[in-house]
């Protein structure tokens, strides 16, 4: 095994919507060899219940650690929001979600207080942006909204049309009467149709997206466990999936912005 600094990043999520962090990692980590588990046939973990996201999120979280990787990111909202305790007091290794990160730019962000917050419904449900939210800054406002109709949208790369602007202006109509100037994207997905959420929530609304500040709150960590890869170079990524969904290349290379290659079909259990 090599030494910790020498090893990957492992991250997971419930299909490929997690590539949009993996995306912001490669931009600013481009030093860190990543592994990427998206566990497409059992997706999307929106819907799922509460224990069955966490034995998922386990069995993947277990998969990447056997890889050999230094860190986690668990790049799903709705697995972030159910199971990242869990997996922070199981594993031997530094565990990151993507819903910390998010919660801390929206309140350094927001001018009047009024943050909102659009994710699946198991996030919704599970109360982990509101609490996080309210735990830090428990004086402010907060609003959510389930859009579970985003994922799909995005997956079809329907990112501009009278479809994806009909839906927003359905979602995200009550929002925007909130008079709210924040809100968090709280899927993985929804960077993807940041232009039309944008345009309907209009340019006064700052959009957060849990990418970025994930691969510097990710970079921090390495820094201050000691275990940042030392030389530059331009590492490689390793992605490893659980099914071959229909449009697997273009969907998977719009998140990232890079093409997908040697893709692997593993099996997680």
């Amino acid at each position: 095994m090599p030494a910790i600094p020498l090893r990957p990043i492992g991250v997971f999520d419930s299909g490929l919507g997690g590539l949009t962090v993996v995306r912001q990692l490669r931009r600013l980590l481009p030093h860190e060899e990543i592994l990427y588990l998206g566990d497409l046939a059992h997706l999307p973990y929106g819907t799922k219940s509460t224990d069955e996201i966490r034995r998922r999120s386990e069995e993947c979280a277990r998969f990447l650690l056997k890889k050999g990787t230094k860190a986690l990111v668990i790049a799903c909202n709705s697995a972030s929001s159910v199971a990242s305790k869990v997996l922070s007091e199981k594993l031997p290794i530094p565990v990151l979600n993507v819903i910390t990160p998010a919660v801390e730019e929206a309140l350094a962000s927001t001018r009047n207080f009024r943050i909102g917050v659009i994710a699946t419904y198991a996030t919704i449900a599970s109360g982990s942006y509101t609490k996080a939210l309210q735990a830090r800054c428990p004086e402010a406002e907060y609003f959510l909204e389930a859009c579970p109709l985003f994922v799909p949208l995005a997956e079809e790369g329907w990112l501009e049309d009278a479809i994806a602007f009909g839906t927003a202006r359905r979602y995200l109509g009550p929002m925007k009467k909130k008079n709210i100037d924040t809100l968090i994207l709280g899927c993985t997905h929804y960077p993807l149709l940041e232009k039309v959420i944008g345009k309907v929530m209009g340019k006064k609304v700052r959009l957060i997206d849990s990418a970025v500040p994930t691969a510097l709150k990710l970079k921090a960590l390495l820094a201050s466990h000691g275990i940042l890869y030392p030389r530059p170079r331009r590492a490689a990524l390793k992605i490893f999936v659980t099914d071959f969904v229909r449009n697997f290349l273009r969907i998977g290379e719009s998140f990232l912005g890079e093409r997908l290659k040697n893709a692997q079909l593993v099996e997680v259990a």
